[in-house]
């Protein structure tokens, strides 16, 4: 561990010395803000029976969707997963959409039929969030290889877990990538746990980024609590992708505020770890950037808007049976 906050520390030293704009500041925190209000506005809907199934949270992560997409152009690319609503937000999703998709109604992204863990939109580029750990991470390589066969100068940003880049897939996306050059650049969200298991348990290197030049790939350790870090992190893989030098791993270092979804309490997390965590809450750190009247404002508007996504998805229709047997015939 002492490797990885090693890695983390210089990263963020070297980082801290650029200057980010104002506007993209606030564009940040209204992401992270959204999305953190979004999560507990999904767990106040699925005690009340509104949401079924899994529901995965993105508590304690939202910096890294809000930097990372930060750095992206509209026409760019990102694949989501299973603990993905922070990216849709980030990436512009509509959140009238995305609530009506998550409580299953015919009005949201993919008709109610995806639920949490499986909303995409072709209108921000938003390949879609998987169900399978990892199986993110191939689909971003083949978007990647599309862009550089059309020669479109666009690029991909695929978010996985540390969980996931113990799945084999990840070696050989990692590998296929750097011998073709793709502009794709993996997003390495280590919360610290696969489910229950700790990375401690899990690597036998706890800094992830050091996989990277194993493949060819250049890798970076950030702090994941610091939108500001992830965005330039972000931002200079960007470039390099553009340019044709090929991909780049950036490990963001964060942890997750509770357990694996909703339902999990969480009670094999070490209190004490997580305390220390809470206080580098990624929406305070922006927040403290900021000026309170313009976070404030941010607040409310962000908080109407929730408020009318859940009220347009309540009074949404629930799919009929007739759209479904359509669907499956086309």
């Amino acid at each position: 561990m002492e490797k990885q906050a090693d890695a983390t520390k210089k990263a963020g030293a070297k980082k801290e010395t650029q200057a980010v704009d104002p506007q993209l500041l606030l564009s940040m925190y209204y992401n992270i803000y959204t999305t953190r209000q979004f999560e507990l506005k999904c767990t106040e809907l699925y005690r009340q029976g509104l949401i079924r199934g899994y529901l995965h949270l993105y508590l304690g992560e939202e910096a890294v969707a809000a930097g990372a997409c930060a750095a992206l152009r509209p026409d760019d690319y990102i694949v989501s997963t299973h603990r993905g609503h922070g990216h849709c937000i980030s990436k512009g999703a509509d959140l009238k959409l995305m609530v009506a998709e998550i409580m299953g109604r015919a009005t949201g992204y993919c008709k109610g039929r995806g639920g949490s863990m499986h909303i995409s939109s072709k209108a921000d580029n938003n390949l879609g969030a998987n169900g399978i750990v990892g199986a993110g991470i191939p689909i971003a390589n083949g978007a990647a290889m599309g862009i550089k066969v059309r020669g479109t100068r666009q690029v991909v940003v695929v978010f996985f877990s540390d969980g996931a880049s113990n799945n084999g897939v990840f070696a050989e996306s990692l590998n296929l990538a750097s011998i073709f050059q793709l502009p794709v650049i993996y997003m390495l969200e280590n919360n610290h746990y696969a489910v229950s298991t700790p990375i401690e348990c899990s690597a036998g290197d706890c800094c992830l980024s050091g996989r990277g030049p194993a493949y060819g790939v250049p890798g970076v350790c950030v702090d994941g609590n610091d939108a500001t870090e992830v965005y330039l992190a972000t931002l200079s893989a960007v470039e390099r992708a553009r340019k044709g030098e090929g991909p780049t791993l950036i490990e963001a270092n964060t942890f997750r505020h509770g357990g694996h979804h909703v339902n999990d309490p969480g009670l094999y997390m070490d209190p004490e770890k997580l305390a220390q965590w809470k206080a580098r809450d990624p929406l305070l750190l922006m927040r403290a950037r900021l000026e309170a009247a313009k976070a404030d404002e941010i607040e409310k508007r962000v908080d109407a808007a929730i408020e009318e996504a859940v009220a347009f998805a309540k009074n949404s229709p629930q799919p009929s049976v007739e759209e479904f047997l359509a669907g499956i015939e086309d």
